[in-house]
């Protein structure tokens, strides 16, 4: 049975900074010495972003009293609690989480009453009762709703919710799964000498989306993206796993991104597509040229490039990953539903998409979609599920 992605929407905390702003910030550290403020320039002023979002929307004042992040009469960056930056994080999560809920049911065909799951995803920060509950009692939902979250697992939690959201609605034709991803990455944001730790700033930034899955078929005339497979696979034993990580510190979640993750990326990328490609044997006798949209999560500039170089991808077919990192940066699991919301608007009907996200393990999760249009013949079977309602 087909399940769709039907609807994307976005949300955005207020504050959107110009990457020379943080990068100013970072270099403006007493912990940084001559070749780490050099090192900070060079990843700032490579990294393909011209801004990001934040929710910390104290390092553009220079002239207020000292925050909880940032001193601007010292210039300083502060350094709060991992327990303070989390109130911070479910302060300002519950905001996003709940304005993109809404804003995907009144973009869609979809209603409150229609939502049977919420699954809700994050890597930067916990609380109890969680998103979820807070999405369902915001928007009206039943109490029965199921409700589930998708915690730490940092950049590709989202395919394990879409493969969530996709058996749902497999087992049950009316299941309709709201699908909701936010990250605060920025709430973690530190300076110091090292490099995972300069690049990690370099690149993360924050934002939600919301995607709304089921097994109904598109209404005439509006797009959706059939949700056809998905594959997860690992690199071998050893390499990767000390290259990519997100730990919990006492002065935040301490990243580790290091500039050897591209290359291992590049090593692996092609056998990693294999399974997926196997999936639809056209595809993989074609080496993958059935594929005419690509989804590739922005993890930073170089692993784009990489993905272009192994796999042989026009610039055309990079460009909404791109454009993402350039306008968002990194904003970990909730990324690719930034990308996957432009493809859902533009890609012809027929046409294939692949998404893929990295993270730490090295785990690569993968989706092959494909672009629908609703016609009269899906109009019928949309009556005929909601007749069996």
């Amino acid at each position: 049975m087909p399940v769709y992605l039907h609807d994307i929407a976005l949300a955005l905390p207020e504050t959107a900074y110009p990457q020379s702003v943080i990068r100013d910030v970072i270099k403006a550290q007493p912990e940084l010495d001559r070749l780490a403020k050099r090192l900070t320039g060079a990843a700032f002023n490579a990294s393909g972003i011209d801004q990001r979002y934040s929710v910390v929307g104290e390092f553009a004042d220079h002239d207020g009293e000292a925050g909880l992040f940032f001193d601007p009469e010292h210039t300083r960056m502060l350094t709060p609690t991992t327990g303070e930056r989390n109130i911070v994080y479910a302060r300002e999560a519950t905001k996003l989480y709940v304005e993109a809920a809404r804003k995907v049911l009144a973009d869609s065909a979809f209603e409150a009453a229609d939502i049977t799951h919420v699954i809700t995803v994050s890597c930067t920060g916990f609380f109890a009762p969680g998103p979820d509950y807070a999405i369902v009692r915001a928007l009206g939902l039943g109490g029965d709703v199921g409700r589930y979250h998708v915690g730490f697992m940092g950049c590709y939690a989202a395919f394990p919710a879409l493969k969530m959201a996709r058996a749902f609605c497999q087992a049950d034709p009316n299941a309709a799964v709201l699908v909701v991803s936010a990250e605060l990455c920025t709430l973690h944001m530190r300076a110091a000498p090292d490099p995972d730790t300069i690049i990690a700033a370099s690149v993360f930034g924050d934002g939600c989306a919301a995607a709304l899955v089921s097994a109904r078929p598109p209404a005439p005339g509006t797009r959706a993206l059939k949700m056809d497979h998905f594959e997860t696979t690992l690199t071998p034993p050893g390499v990767g796993e000390a290259e990519m990580a997100w730990t919990i510190g006492d002065q935040g979640y301490e990243m580790v991104l290091s500039s050897y993750v591209p290359s291992i990326i590049e090593s692996h990328i092609e056998g990693a597509l294999s399974p997926l490609l196997d999936h639809e044997p056209a595809l993989a006798d074609a080496r993958h040229a059935g594929v005419e949209h690509w989804a590739i999560h922005p993890g930073g500039r170089s692993i784009l490039d990489k993905v272009q170089s192994s796999l042989k991808l026009s610039d055309e077919q990079l460009l909404p990953s791109r454009e993402i990192l350039r306008q968002y940066g990194n904003m970990s699991s909730a990324t690719i539903l930034f990308i996957l919301r432009d493809l859902l608007r533009t890609t012809p009907v027929g046409e294939r998409v692949c998404a893929m996200a990295f993270g730490p393990g090295l785990t690569v999760e993968m989706g092959l979609l494909s672009s629908a249009v609703g016609t009269g013949e899906l109009a019928d079977r949309q009556d005929e599920l909601a007749g069996v309602r």
